[in-house]
């Protein structure tokens, strides 16, 4: 028998499926506008509202940024009825602002939920990442080889030649180098605009994809993301927090982080059994978009326990009235 301090995750699963499902209906007639911030606006607000209405005392862990610089679903803000399980909430109520605004493949909502210390804090700075799918010998690929070599590494592992591989990179001046170097293996290269948490994923479902790995640096808040996308699918990642100034090395100090040079593993990430959801906003490779009919949107989201291992498609069709 459970009690209600308990994080039962096959009972919470579809109230987070409906988190992100709502923050992507929010954020639909938004697709396509030109207007990011709006975008962005209406989905957290419905992910917020959403959020309040579970029996859960969640802390948010990842979020939109530091308390001054997102008034809402900021690190550290509390959310839901407080009666229930304490959690740790890791989202991004639309990842690809852009993507909506202009209406590009893979905008996604995405949100995250385990026990209560189960999810790094990760300070809102870059991180240097790389992951490949599930099925490979623990630590296959590292961060601390070169991109050719992890390229080799993969290829040898799957039997197949670098020209073979495919790496999903966001396209970026600092990963200049980094894509020339693995252009040079003879791999091909999937260069996204945004999206990282998606480019992950992608990685993890490579016979649907075509992606093989991921790699090159991005928002750290949407590493610990990718990887909870990760323990669920399957598939290893690595994560190394990267520091332009002094600023940003006092927001991690002031998280908690005393090794500035740590690189965490997938399962240092995220140390418990979580739930994950995310919803396909504009249509992409692992979800399709918000279909609009007279009268009627349709969604689906992805939705995943890491205890179970089960993944779930969930379709949900709305009146464009209706909640």
């Amino acid at each position: 028998m459970t009690t209600p301090s308990e994080f039962h995750d096959r009972m919470l699963s579809l109230g987070l499926a409906r988190v992100a499902e709502q923050a992507a209906l929010a954020s639909a007639s938004m697709i396509g506008r030109g207007d990011e911030k709006a975008a962005d606006q209406a989905a957290v607000n419905a992910m917020r509202t959403q959020l309040n209405l579970l029996d859960i005392a969640g802390v948010v862990v990842i979020g939109e940024g530091e308390r001054d610089e997102a008034p809402m679903l900021y690190i550290g803000e509390e959310v839901g009825t407080g009666n229930g399980p304490g959690v740790d909430i890791a989202l991004d109520p639309l990842e690809g602002t852009t993507l909506t605004a202009k209406d590009m493949p893979n905008a996604l909502t995405v949100i995250a939920m385990g026990p209560r210390g189960s999810m790094l804090h990760a300070p809102d700075v870059y991180m240097e990442k790389v992951a490949i799918g599930p099925g490979y010998p623990e630590g296959l690929i590292t961060l601390d080889m070169p991109p050719a070599t992890r390229v080799s590494a993969l290829a040898t592992e799957k039997g197949c030649a670098p020209s073979d591989i495919t790496v999903c990179i966001l396209e970026r001046p600092r990963h200049e180098a980094m894509i020339a170097e693995v252009r040079s293996t003879g791999a091909a290269i999937r260069l996204i605009t945004d999206g990282d948490v998606a480019g992950v994923m992608h990685c993890a479902d490579s016979a649907t994809t075509g992606i093989d790995m991921y790699m090159g640096s991005g928002g750290a808040p949407e590493g610990v993301l990718a990887a909870a996308a990760l323990k669920c699918m399957g598939g290893q990642m690595e994560g190394r927090l990267l520091f332009r100034n002094d600023d940003e090395r006092a927001r991690a100090e002031k998280a908690g982080i005393s090794d500035l040079q740590k690189v965490y593993s997938r399962d240092e990430m995220v140390t418990q059994d979580v739930i994950f959801a995310a919803t396909g906003v504009t249509g992409g490779t692992l979800l399709p978009g918000i279909r609009r009919e007279p009268g009627w949107l349709t969604t689906e989201t992805l939705l995943m326990r890491s205890k179970t291992g089960s993944v779930r498609r969930v379709q949900y069709r709305t009146p464009v009235s209706g909640n």
